[in-house]
């Protein structure tokens, strides 16, 4: 299968300071593809780079063929979307839930937005009534799921995951995980998701790139078991089996339901 998503030789500098260094990579259309490594490896760079929030980078990057340059139009960003880690600072605190996923309709001259926003809600398990709440009346997960929602709903074919779940309890990691599991498979959507929890990362994906120090290492293939040839992934993954395996990861069974605190 042709690759949906491309990167070659992609270099992103701070100044003097090379944070991602010649990384390369494919993604198929429908996949999950992960990045893994220790917090400050460039994970996040990565897809800050693709998302076009970080001009200061070399090589190339491709989406269905057409190039991704370092200044985007409407039609990329609706093509490509991103979920940041921290639910509490990604979501505007002065705007409604009904606000904030407006606003995405609003810049892509998207019809419908109240019967939109109110499809959306419950595509993420919530409750159309949430759109009138602010940020700080929400739980954490209701958060994330907010956030979920306003990626998805100008309908991309490409969500960019940094770490959706780290900054969540184990039971709500969870509920977000099998979530994005049912969403793209809803959708037919296409992730790259980036994390320091190897756990969810092999449970979540087709083929993992172990990250260290700006460069790709190695890249594995998840689909029967996560088995890295070199020494800082065989490292990664001793360190993961040394402790038990996390809530999250053993909770992610069985289709998404709604839990009862997200009634209002």
């Amino acid at each position: 299968m042709d690759a949906f998503v491309n990167v070659e030789d992609l270099c992103v500098s701070f100044g003097d300071l090379a944070v991602v260094r010649d990384v390369s990579f494919s993604i198929r259309r429908g996949e999950t593809y992960g990045i893994v490594g220790e917090s400050g490896s460039g994970k996040s760079t990565i897809l800050r780079a693709m998302l076009g929030l970080h001009h200061a980078w070399t090589g190339r990057m491709t989406v269905d063929s057409q190039p991704l340059g370092k200044r985007r139009d409407r039609s990329s960003y609706r093509k490509m979307q991103m979920v940041f880690q921290d639910p509490y600072s990604s979501l505007h605190p002065r705007k409604t839930v009904d606000s904030l996923l407006s606003e995405a309709l609003a810049i892509h001259d998207i019809p419908d937005r109240f019967e939109r926003v109110a499809t959306a809600l419950r595509s993420v398990g919530l409750d159309p009534a949430f759109r009138y709440r602010f940020p700080h009346q929400l739980s954490g997960g209701q958060r994330q799921r907010v956030a979920i929602a306003r990626a998805l709903i100008i309908e991309p074919e490409i969500v960019l995951l940094d770490e959706p779940t780290s900054a969540l309890d184990v039971a709500v990691q969870a509920e977000i995980l099998n979530l994005l599991q049912d969403m793209r498979a809803a959708r037919n959507l296409t992730y790259l998701l980036v994390s320091h929890d190897l756990g969810v990362v092999t449970h979540m994906c087709d083929r993992v790139a172990v990250m260290r120090n700006g460069v790709f290492e190695e890249e594995v293939d998840c689909t029967q078991t996560f088995a890295p040839a070199k020494s800082y992934g065989q490292q990664l993954l001793a360190l993961s089996e040394g402790r038990p395996a996390t809530e999250a990861s053993a909770a992610m069974l069985g289709p998404q339901s709604c839990p009862s605190d997200q009634k209002p």
